[in-house]
């Protein structure tokens, strides 16, 4: 569990350090969290899902047209 606390503070000192070089809260916690979590801002998840699917789709008509 202590091991966890420590993680936690760098974690969110990290965030606090970009966040004063970027401006922007949004782009700082999404630059220190490790991506292969898939963290997406909230209201996003579904843009994603859909851009996923679509862009299959463009896959299969590209190969399609060749």
């Amino acid at each position: 569990v202590k091991e966890l606390m420590v993680f936690l503070d760098i974690a969110v000192f990290e965030i606090i350090l970009a966040y004063l070089e970027k401006r922007d809260w949004k782009e700082a916690f999404f630059s220190v969290l490790p991506q292969r979590k898939g963290a997406v801002p909230l209201g996003e998840a579904n843009d994603l899902s859909k851009h996923a699917t679509s862009g299959k789709e463009d896959e299969d008509n590209d190969s399609d047209g060749n």
